[in-house]
């Protein structure tokens, strides 16, 4: 396992502040983006579990929320230092950069291997579980030319054209980010394969909890930090439902470039690519396609440097909201999402209180989160 960076971008976590971070977003409803709020609420992690069970009471919840416990996150960091791994927070130097800056980055990554890997752009390769030959000898020749030209494969260790592309780049640096916990690996037959990344030039990562065993559910999450970590994805076949396809498409909300690769028209692992290619993603027929398109992403300083946390000292008062505030966000909020700006505008209320009282409502289970911000009154 790399040491930490010295005097790479990004403020390094102290083991208190760490434990704090791994306690909150193991909570009860404290997701991605409900961590993110609470920070910028409470600045800091510690004040913020302190916060919870009075957010939940005022959020309306029937039952006490779930806090872990300081034991609990010991426990999952004494199990990650047996395993060889370790946890790295979204303002450190060692988090991948390009990642750090989507809608819902994991506050926390579980990681393992050389940590060189996430420090490189990255380019995500993914498709076909039942891949033809061709496709897997595409993907591999994709992965190998990519890697040689100073980039790090990202995908999701998936059978077929995953796999192909991690062992073609297992000798450049490959990221195998991962649905389950980073010691329950998915598929059991690609067991060999993640020792051989995390034992080489390469980097497994994981937002679950040790000892996790991946649900359906928790695919299309592995698939956005895919799409996160990469500047670019390259779908090389996958049917017209695929979770290769929710990858491409969360790529294009967070801005990077989505690339196909063409195929026949009679065969259904290329329905999803050619579908894609007619909704604007750009034709890769050689890996100079792709090389070339990313060359100028590369080179440039887009994702500047941030803060992980306000250092801990006294956090600043803050006036909670009252019962009639709240009503009147409670009654603009419906099953149907909408941006918080437009409940900002609808009440009149300070978007401070808004964003406090929408806090209280998600900390107690009522409110839903959607992609791009939005949000709902839950059933």
């Amino acid at each position: 396992m790399d040491a930490p960076s010295a005097g790479s971008k990004g403020t390094v976590l102290s083991e208190r502040q760490r434990i704090a971070w791994l306690r909150l977003i193991r909570s009860d409803n404290v997701g991605p983006a409900t961590f993110r709020d609470l920070i910028n609420h409470f600045g800091s992690a510690e004040a913020a579990l302190a916060a919870l069970p009075e957010l939940s009471v005022r959020g309306g919840a029937t039952r006490a929320i779930r806090i872990a416990s300081e034991a609990e996150a010991h426990r999952e960091l004494e199990a990650a230092h047996r395993f060889g791994a370790r946890f790295v927070g979204i303002g450190e130097p060692d988090y991948p950069q390009a990642l750090k800056q989507i809608d819902g980055a994991p506050p926390l990554l579980a990681v393992k291997g050389a940590l060189a890997a996430a420090k490189r752009p990255a380019v995500g390769i993914v498709g076909s579980r039942n891949a033809s030959a061709a496709g897997t000898k595409f993907a591999a020749m994709v992965a190998r030319d990519c890697g040689r030209a100073g980039y790090t494969v990202v995908s999701g260790l998936a059978r077929g054209i995953d796999t192909s592309a991690h062992r073609a780049s297992l000798g450049t640096g490959t990221i195998a980010a991962l649905a389950g916990g980073l010691d329950k690996p998915y598929p059991p037959e690609n067991l060999g394969l993640i020792e051989e990344i995390t034992g080489g030039n390469g980097l497994a990562v994981s937002e679950m909890p040790f000892g996790w065993e991946p649900r359906a559910r928790d695919f299309p999450r592995r698939n956005r930090l895919i799409a996160g970590i990469a500047l670019g994805l390259v779908v090389v076949e996958a049917a017209t439902r695929s979770g290769s396809l929710i990858t491409a498409r969360l790529a294009g909300d967070f801005g990077r470039l989505v690339f196909a690769v063409p195929g026949s028209p009679l065969d259904p692992r290329c329905h999803g690519t050619n579908g894609l290619l007619k909704d604007g993603a750009s034709i890769v027929t050689e890996p100079a396609d792709v090389i070339e398109a990313l060359a100028p992403l590369a080179q440039l300083e887009l994702f500047p440097s941030s803060r992980a946390e306000a250092p801990a000292g006294e956090s600043k008062p803050i006036t909670m909201p009252g019962d009639s505030d709240r009503m009147r966000i409670i009654d603009a909020l419906g099953p149907t999402p909408v941006e918080i700006d437009d409940v900002i505008r609808h009440t009149g209320l300070p978007a401070s209180a808004v964003y406090l009282i929408l806090l209280e409502l998600d900390i107690s289970g009522r409110l839903h989160r959607h992609q791009g911000g939005l949000v709902s009154l839950s059933d």
